[in-house]
């Protein structure tokens, strides 16, 4: 039966179906009910399964064995997830279209389908793409033949016997306080310079543009990591997406100000109010509510950060790394100076122990030694260095 879920707006509830067009596309239909919200859940919902069963005949053929393996995973199996947020949404259509195309082409059926022939595309992707990122298509096809298997189209699920892609040890990269100072120094006064700040604070480039006023207070010498803002690619665009929450429930988290955070902030909400001085109309108000915002009010798009951290790297003869190692930085640095897995676990908001112990199990000593004798410095944002008792004390009272 097609896919479809009820949706109110303007006080009515509407029918949305999930369809598919011959191209494999998600092409969603809107049907008004006409019935006002109040009272009338019992027969809306009556009129989405009418319409359910009404549209089944476009996609009947699909609940079959000898249907092609990339028709059914594009026009059964993803429209079947139009409850995931739509970033998560968009990777995955973009994955499915890699895996129809080779299926396709190979012409393999879904009852058809056999171990040897997922191997061979696993096989194929290696040529191009990490065991990681093999992992994420082993997924998605693995999801869709227990569907089919659930359905009873097929008898058994063929990926179950695959052996599952196993992403190599990962070895973050980071940034010793020497380099913390020269990244620091150079993006001094550029709109980069908030963004470099708080990666090195710990904060992921998401929760840097999400940070928000309200998050932000200056009595009690705190931030709270709440609010995010993201960007995907959906149908070819480039959207971007405000998101009243975190990652994960263990990204939610508080974190005490050090005076060089606290006084770049205090700064920045200055600015703020002297750009809307000098603009006037012409400053925009949309979003007041960021503190990562340039001078003309706009906020700050998530893959600016990306662009502008790579160029600058390369224009100074930086080391590079990515603006995600600065979160790495962070850890290796609280590390180095005795802090607890644990209490980094908190603070970076990791949802498991296991993440943050296998990300920085690999720190050798001598290097949290070397960090340890560098963070020995009472200048420019050596500050970082934090003693356990600043994380543990103040984030059981925030």
């Amino acid at each position: 039966m097609v896919a479809g879920h009820l949706h109110e707006k303007n006080g009515v509830y509407h029918i949305i179906l999930n369809l598919v067009d011959e191209q494999g596309n998600r092409k969603p239909k809107w049907i008004s009910t006409g019935l006002p919200i109040k009272g009338n859940k019992k027969k809306a919902e009556e009129l989405l399964m009418e319409a359910r069963r009404s549209h089944t005949n476009e996609v009947r053929d699909t609940e079959d064995s000898d249907i092609l393996f990339a028709d059914y995973i594009e026009k059964v199996w993803l429209p079947s997830k139009h409850n995931i947020e739509k970033s998560t949404l968009a990777g995955y259509i973009h994955e499915v279209k890699v895996i129809a195309k080779y299926f396709r082409e190979e012409k393999i059926t879904l009852g058809g389908l056999s171990v040897r022939h997922i191997e061979d595309f696993y096989d194929e992707l290696r040529k191009s793409l990490s065991e990681c990122s093999v992992q994420k298509y082993h997924t998605k096809i693995h999801s869709a033949l227990k569907q089919a298997a659930r359905k009873g189209i097929i008898r058994a699920n063929p990926a179950a016997n695959v052996e599952k892609p196993k992403p190599e040890q990962f070895n973050a990269s980071f940034y010793n306080t020497d380099e913390m100072f020269q990244v620091l120094d150079v993006v001094k006064g550029t709109n980069l310079e908030l963004a470099v700040m708080l990666g090195f604070y710990g904060l992921r480039r998401s929760e840097v543009v999400g940070l928000k006023w309200e998050a932000v207070d200056f009595e009690q010498n705190a931030i709270s990591i709440k609010f995010t803002v993201t960007q995907y690619s959906l149908n070819g665009k480039r959207q971007t997406e405000a998101k009243p929450r975190t990652k994960n429930k263990s990204s939610r988290r508080t974190l005490p100000m050090i005076p060089a955070l606290s006084d770049k902030l205090l700064a920045m909400r200055e600015e703020r109010d002297e750009w809307r001085r000098l603009c006037g109309k012409s400053y925009n108000n949309e979003y007041l509510d960021f503190v990562y915002v340039d001078e003309m009010g706009d906020r700050i798009k998530p893959d600016y950060i990306t662009q502008a951290f790579e160029r600058t790297l390369q224009k100074h003869g930086l080391r590079k790394v990515r603006f995600h190692d600065l979160r790495h930085s962070c850890a290796s640095l609280l590390l180095a100076n005795g802090v607890s897995m644990k209490e980094i676990q908190d603070w970076l908001g990791h949802s498991t122990f296991k993440t943050t112990a296998d990300t920085y199990a690999h720190l050798a000593f001598d290097s949290k030694l070397s960090s340890a004798n560098a963070l020995n410095v009472g200048t420019a944002f050596g500050r970082l260095a934090l003693n356990s008792p600043v994380i543990v004390e103040p984030l059981a009272t925030i």
